[in-house]
């Protein structure tokens, strides 16, 4: 009994060895290499963003940059890292680099090196998120084992992708699952030195803490401070959690969507959505409300029709999805290395349906690339709904805005009755790469990238204060203070409603 309970425990601990794998383990410059170029044509010939933000001459240079660090990298963790750079540089929302499972399963297993603490993004500081026993609640983090916290965010931006230049949408990132992206950029840790500055002392003081396992950090980010202002963006909501109006008073009310995955028209999510809005736009019309506030700081996006029907609510113009969008390929290109649970054998048949349903949608070729034409739903003329709102219109603004959250908020943003008022918005105000995604596997590291394949330009007006590069910049720039963030304080709405009281 006892030799067949070793034999066993033999076998595990082989099993772990051979079958564990781990970011930090060697991969070959010669896999790197191959993976590498790959990577470069999948991304040339597939993602019509490619050159959205930078110019050719800025794509081949970063590209020629890869190839030259490839030389010094020895591990996964660098490739992965290198991957991560030039896809975030390229300046998509909707790219993502994410590793295989066996290695992201290995990292959820991992039983040390994690920075313990949640943290946010106040006043232009990096505080603690957490009252815990060693560091005290709002403690501003000036370095983490002798390297200053600001570059330290810089290393870390490029897992966390967002349109053009945008940062705010990046520090959301960060504040989400800024231990994790620690450990993929510096490795594992065992001990934390942290120099901070105490909120109440005012004084330079510094701690060491012991790095956790993923878990323990991921149990610490669920009792962070601001969870309670911040809950509804990490939720997982329930259809009753997804939206909300109320009145405020005899000439304010404030309507709350959270999101816009509410289905298609051909769900009975969609149809009672759209009966929420019918009820509430004709009570706020027999009722010659003046005010509304519109929050979408926690709409990361969802599916249509669900943002254009609400805009229909909220506009006196004719609109339209988009002015054009287009993709750069007639056939998906690359299609031995599409990350499909499809077997290979039958895959053809997936494919040409998808292709078909692609040429179908961008009949129009103009200088290699393929346009919607004018029978696209995505450029059928909308009107305004009969009970539309055209009073004043007070739209709060977050970060975590984007997708069909953004292209709702930039919309709504370019109304000339509407005043924007919160922080930039993690999507773009003129367009976007999104509706379709595709996942490519790449073959010798099995990295897996993703990027959605239409390019977008949003049916929005020119204005001075938005810039191209740039999520929707609001007209009132407001942020919490360190004070509302230790007091859990909404500081935009307390500044929307004393705006139009003061009005």
């Amino acid at each position: 009994m006892k030799k067949a309970i070793y034999f066993h425990l033999l076998f595990l601990i082989f099993s772990n060895v051979v079958f564990a794998q781990s970011i930090d383990d060697q991969i070959s410059q010669k896999k790197m290499k191959k993976d590498f170029e790959i990577f470069k044509q999948i991304s040339k010939e597939a993602n019509s963003g490619l050159y959205k933000y930078r110019t050719k001459q800025q794509i081949d240079s970063i590209y020629n940059w890869g190839n030259l660090q490839i030389e010094k990298l020895l591990t996964y963790r660098d490739y992965y890292n290198l991957i991560s750079t030039i896809s975030n540089f390229e300046g998509s929302l909707h790219n993502d680099v994410s590793l295989p499972k066996k290695y992201a399963e290995n990292l959820k297993n991992e039983t040390y090196g994690y920075f313990p603490y949640p943290i946010k993004w106040i006043d232009d500081k990096w505080l603690i998120n957490i009252d815990s026993e060693q560091i005290p609640l709002g403690a501003e983090i000036i370095e983490l084992n002798d390297t200053k916290i600001e570059k330290i965010i810089s290393e870390l931006y490029k897992y966390y992708s967002t349109d053009g230049n945008n940062l705010t949408g990046k520090r959301i990132g960060l504040m989400t699952i800024f231990s994790k992206y620690y450990r993929l950029h510096f490795g594992l840790t065992q001990n934390f030195k942290i120099n901070y500055v105490n909120p109440i002392s005012k004084q330079l003081e510094t701690k060491n803490v012991e790095g956790v396992d993923y878990k323990t950090y991921i149990e610490n980010f669920r009792k962070m401070h601001s969870m309670s202002v911040d809950q509804y963006y990490y939720a997982d909501l329930k259809e009753n959690q997804k939206y909300k109006y109320k009145q405020l008073d005899s000439i304010t009310g404030i309507l709350t969507i959270q999101t816009f995955d509410m289905g298609n028209e051909t769900t009975k999510e969609h149809l009672k959505y759209k009966q929420f809005l019918d009820s509430i736009f004709a009570d706020i019309k027999t009722k010659g409300l003046k005010n509304l506030i519109v929050d979408v700081r926690n709409n990361g996006g969802g599916t249509d029709p669900n943002d254009l029907i609400t805009y229909s609510y909220l506009t006196n113009r004719n609109f339209q999805e988009n002015i054009q969008a287009w993709i750069s390929f007639n056939k998906i290109p690359m299609l031995k290395y599409i990350d499909h649970k499809v077997p290979s054998f039958i895959r053809p048949l997936f494919i040409g349906k998808f292709n078909k349903e692609f040429q179908q949608i961008f009949p129009q070729e103009k200088n290699g690339k393929f346009y919607q034409d004018e029978n696209s739903d995505d450029h059928k003329i909308r009107t305004p709904n009969q009970n539309a709102f055209t009073g004043n219109v007070y739209l709060l603004t977050s970060p975590r805005i984007a997708s069909a959250g953004s292209l709702f908020a930039a919309m709504l943003a370019g109304n000339e009755n509407t005043t924007t008022i919160g922080e930039e918005t993690m999507g773009g105000y003129y367009g976007h790469n999104g509706h379709t995604p595709l996942e490519y596997k790449l073959p010798k590291s099995k990295i897996i990238i993703q990027f959605s394949v239409v390019n977008l330009e949003q049916d929005v007006p020119k204005k001075e204060n938005q810039k191209y590069d740039r999520g929707i910049i609001p007209d009132y720039n407001i942020t919490q203070t360190f004070s509302d963030f230790l007091n859990n304080t909404d500081t935009q709405m307390n500044f929307t409603l004393e705006l139009i009281k003061k009005k």
